[in-house]
């Protein structure tokens, strides 16, 4: 198993949920959304944990740009953090894009208390014919995608198409790209669209 990588927490030790978020693959752990995000739920009373892939670890380092480490490498990674932090039926886990989905991808071998995925790349944008759904549909740990409706990694129409578990819930984030920022013609603003991620993230921790 991969060495433990640095935790950056949010939110009280004794909160009765500790989330565990995953980053995307170009940026790290503390990227303004992550940070956005853990600030609003730590806020709320959970315990939110972030960490870093190795590969991020190295950019971090050295300042030279990776490109992310293989799948096994992301989910061996994924699997010492969540030893760490006491085993998978302790923690709800995901992620950001790409750290949601390995995320997703260890629940469904693994387990968990919960699953997040904040901006799930069902497809690579452009290509809907290559999907990363198909462990989505048996997957029985209780989950919650948020997802902007005009995502290129997948929209609305998209997603009505795939065949998803019962334990999928999805929270749409109206006019939000792939980092839930709605169009200034909409109307709404990006920490509008947050407060709601977070508010839906928020119920979805208390009903587990």
């Amino acid at each position: 198993m991969a060495d433990t990588p640095e935790l950056l927490i949010d939110g009280p030790d004794d909160a009765p949920a500790t989330l565990v978020l995953a980053h995307g693959a170009g940026a790290p752990m503390d990227s303004p959304f992550l940070n956005a995000v853990a600030e609003r739920l730590s806020r709320r009373g959970h315990r939110v944990v972030r960490f870093e892939f190795p590969y991020m670890t190295g950019r971090r380092t050295d300042g030279r740009k990776r490109p992310p480490d293989r799948q096994p490498v992301l989910i061996d990674t994924w699997r010492s953090v969540v030893a760490a932090l006491g085993g998978p039926q302790r923690l709800v886990i995901g992620g950001k894009s790409m750290g949601g989905r390995m995320a997703s991808l260890l629940a469904a071998e693994d387990g968990a208390r919960g699953l997040v995925c904040l901006g799930y790349p069902f497809h690579p944008p452009g290509r809907p014919e290559r999907t990363r759904v198909e462990h989505l549909g048996a997957l029985a740990v209780p989950t919650l995608i948020v997802q902007g409706t005009r995502d290129p990694f997948g929209t609305v129409d998209d997603v009505a198409g795939y065949r998803l578990s019962p334990a999928v819930s999805l929270a749409w984030i109206a006019d939000g790209d792939h980092d839930l920022k709605p169009r200034r013609a909409s109307g709404r603003s990006h920490e509008d669209a947050l407060d709601e991620a977070a508010a839906a993230v928020d119920g979805f921790l208390g009903s587990l």
